[in-house]
């Protein structure tokens, strides 16, 4: 293939340039668009505009690059997951923009209340654990009857909880036991024992 066969001179700008500079087309008997990448990009850019769309920002991209949507940054292909519906292949967001989406996402979700919110219940309470008092308090606990926030705690005291069953009396009987005052039930009926007083 000689030099004059693989490039092309686009309509728009008039430039002559190599056939990676032009995307896919059918209708050409060639298969590349008539535009290159960026004269196409700019057309689509200011149709966009025209209609009152948002419009991602023009920004020189390095190959292998890409221009992040949600942080405005432009990052190595590494940070971004795939997509197989997309043009090129990868989301419109990097992975850290979309994990943090992810997680505003779930605890409005699933227990009705902002990372902001969340966060200022933390601040309040010196960003330890009400319980523990040592941990830092990233744990959302909730009510699992009702659904209701009761506060934030660490790791081990809110699964602790949960494993109690969100039962006072079980939390009172291993407070108990840790404090040496076992429990022993005596049997009065079939099925029903008297705490020791």
């Amino acid at each position: 293939m000689t030099s004059e066969e693989s490039v092309k001179r686009c309509v728009r700008c008039g430039e002559a340039k190599p056939y990676a500079a032009f995307a896919g087309g059918r209708s050409d008997s060639d298969g590349l668009q008539r535009h290159c990448r960026g004269c196409a990009s700019d057309c689509h850019r200011t149709r966009q505009q025209s209609v009152g769309r948002k419009v991602r920002p023009a920004a020189e991209v390095p190959e292998g690059h890409r221009l992040c949507l949600g942080g405005t940054e432009v990052k190595p292909w590494s940070h971004w997951h795939r997509n197989a519906t997309a043009s090129d292949g990868l989301s419109t967001r990097c992975k850290a923009c979309r994990a943090a989406e992810g997680r505003a996402g779930h605890s409005k979700r699933q227990y009705g209340t902002t990372e902001a919110e969340r966060d200022a219940t933390v601040a309040s309470r010196r960003g330890l654990c009400v319980i523990c008092l040592k941990a830092p308090a990233v744990h959302v606990d909730h009510c699992r009857k009702t659904g209701r926030v009761r506060g934030v705690l660490c790791f081990n005291c809110n699964s602790a909880i949960g494993k109690l069953g969100d039962d006072p009396d079980a939390v009172r009987r291993a407070a108990a036991y840790l404090e040496g005052i076992a429990w022993k039930p005596t049997l009065v009926a079939p099925g029903v024992y008297r705490r020791p007083s």
